[in-house]
């Protein structure tokens, strides 16, 4: 509705975790880098955790693009609300599993782990890396799933993982990470992301308009400072205020958003 007044070519400041959009702060970066290590070198297991909102989806989907579909077998598991058999049925099916049960009560825990070994050593013979992510893995609380995922991790050749294990989450994740002392073990690098700083905020948002095809001034200096004040430096806060703010801006034909539509729009949000 905005796009053509603001002469955009795309609205800027979608909640999707788009991989053309991310804003590579000295932390995301950092922790890109890190996960795609644990991945490249297949060191079993990774963990990223971080403030709701921070951009851990994001850079599942970044890492993933960067990921070449001739080298890798991936799974992006993305509702990790489920028993471990329906999780591990699930992972299966993601890495290409076939024929498999389609009855919860047909499901053989067993059978689903033999033909998950089968995949991962196919993979291997071909030459492939497998990689599995589960995002949102702080909604995991039976410590049999945990349990459970850190066995999958058994699945080795001599000395080296037949698949690589991602898990995002908030920061609850890590405590609940750290209880299960053999898991925790198990995950070769530890990775949290925070909220941005003033000066990223700011980065942030030129970056997104940018992106968009707009490179003309949209914010006035002061309402950089009272969105990142407003929003706490949580990207998808960021993303909420300026959205409204361009719709608004919009409807008062405003040539440049200030502190008073930033005010009024926060407003609106927090209710």
């Amino acid at each position: 509705m905005y796009k053509e007044y603001w002469k955009l070519t795309e609205k800027p400041f979608e909640n999707t975790p788009d991989p053309r959009f991310i804003y590579f702060s000295p932390q995301h970066e950092e922790s890109l880098s890190r996960l795609l290590y644990v991945v490249r070198e297949g060191k079993g297991a990774g963990l990223l955790s971080g403030v709701f909102g921070c951009g851990k989806t994001l850079i599942g989907r970044t890492l993933f693009q960067e990921l070449s579909n001739d080298v890798y077998r991936t799974a992006f598991i993305s509702n990790p609300y489920l028993n471990y058999e329906e999780l591990l049925m699930y992972i299966v099916y993601n890495l290409g599993g076939k024929d498999l049960p389609q009855k919860k009560s047909d499901v053989l825990v067993n059978v689903i782990l033999e033909r998950l070994g089968e995949i991962l050593e196919n993979n291997m013979r071909d030459g492939k890396k497998t990689v599995v992510l589960i995002d949102e893995a702080h909604v995991i609380q039976d410590r049999q799933v945990w349990e459970e995922l850190r066995l999958i991790l058994n699945f080795q050749a001599e000395n080296k993982f037949l698949l690589t294990l991602l898990i995002l989450g908030q920061p609850e994740l890590k405590e609940l990470i750290d209880s299960n002392k053999q898991f925790s073990q198990r995950i070769a690098v530890k990775c949290h992301l925070e909220n941005l700083n003033e000066e990223d905020t700011k980065k942030y948002i030129l970056h997104r308009l940018a992106i968009a095809n707009r490179h003309e001034p949209v914010f006035t200096d002061e309402s950089y400072k009272l969105i990142f004040e407003r929003s706490g430096g949580i990207p998808r806060r960021i993303n909420n205020i300026c959205d409204l703010a361009l719709f608004s801006g919009f409807g008062k034909e405003t040539p440049i958003i200030g502190e008073d539509i930033i005010r009024d729009v926060a407003k609106d949000l927090e209710g």
